[in-house]
């Protein structure tokens, strides 16, 4: 399997009947996602694009093999819905949600260091594994298969820096939306240490920003351990200290978390730091 799932993988969709839900399901339909299930209370026994729907994950599970969710529930319900398919003993899920409460990021964060759970998100574009399947809403026509990992904590950047690698001919084995909020899931860290030993990954992009210190945890653990080669960009080098910059994430306080802090961070790791978006593919040909 690829870094969490791949063409086989089986997913339930939380939210599948909402508006939002609806069309990202019928998206990754298209991509070829193995969609088995999707769950709206209330709306048990009907269908969306022929995927049955229950009223709860675990009337999914008793019915189906589930792999993965992904979650599209708004807001105020994500906590639920994430606990939901944690007591339900599915292994990853995805929160697309935005907006998510600061006191529900830090409880599913909590509840899912008691269980055998990965997570990504919130405020997340999702993953996808190229020509294989894709749990969220990355634009298929920014990725082609390939061997470079793609890690961004940007939504917007995460397609753009794909499109950038697939117009140089260079595809990706998977491409991963962190999420921008200050409490998530997966960090940084816990991706490079899976891509350590994935085969088909030869190299790594991430996609870093202003605030908080993943970046310079990265940047530690790629020096200390991690044997392919990396190239990253930071955004929001211009950014005013104290300023929240589109994510609440991006946010810096103090000395770390600025870009200088990063980029000195993953220049003294030997990680090439490109200085605009289009420098990207051109670096990573040094170096993969």
């Amino acid at each position: 399997m690829a870094i969490f799932v791949d063409k086989d993988t089986n997913v339930l969709v939380q939210g599948i009947t909402g508006k939002f839900g609806a069309l990202q399901t019928k998206l990754m339909l298209d991509c070829g996602t193995k969609i088995v299930a999707g769950v709206t209370p209330g709306k048990g026994g009907q269908t969306q694009f022929d995927v049955p729907v229950y009223d709860s994950v675990q009337q999914a599970v008793n019915k189906h093999r589930v792999d993965a969710s992904v979650i599209y529930v708004p807001a105020p319900f994500v906590q639920d819905a994430a606990f939901e398919a944690m007591d339900a003993e599915i292994k990853f899920t995805v929160i697309i949600t935005d907006w998510v409460p600061l006191h529900s990021e830090m409880k599913i964060k909590a509840y899912a260091k008691g269980r055998d759970t990965r997570y990504i998100g919130p405020n997340t574009p999702g993953i996808m594994v190229p020509a294989q399947t894709s749990l969220g809403m990355i634009s298929p026509s920014a990725v082609m298969p390939g061997s470079v990992a793609v890690i961004s904590r940007s939504g917007t950047l995460t397609d753009e820096v794909a499109s950038q690698l697939s117009e140089q001919g260079i595809g990706q084995s998977v491409v991963i939306g962190l999420g921008g909020d200050p409490i998530i899931g997966s960090r940084m860290i816990d991706i490079l240490k899976l891509l350590k030993e994935d085969g088909q990954t030869k190299g790594v992009v991430i996609v870093g920003e202003i605030g908080g210190t993943m970046e310079e945890e990265a940047a530690q653990y790629i020096e200390a351990q991690f044997n392919k080669p990396v190239v990253a960009f930071v955004a929001g080098r211009t950014a005013p200290r104290g300023k929240v910059m589109g994510h609440a994430g991006a946010i810096i306080m103090g000395e770390r978390g600025t870009a200088e802090s990063k980029i000195n961070a993953f220049e003294s790791a030997g990680v090439s730091v490109a200085k605009t978006l289009w420098e990207i593919p051109s670096l990573l040909r040094k170096v993969v």
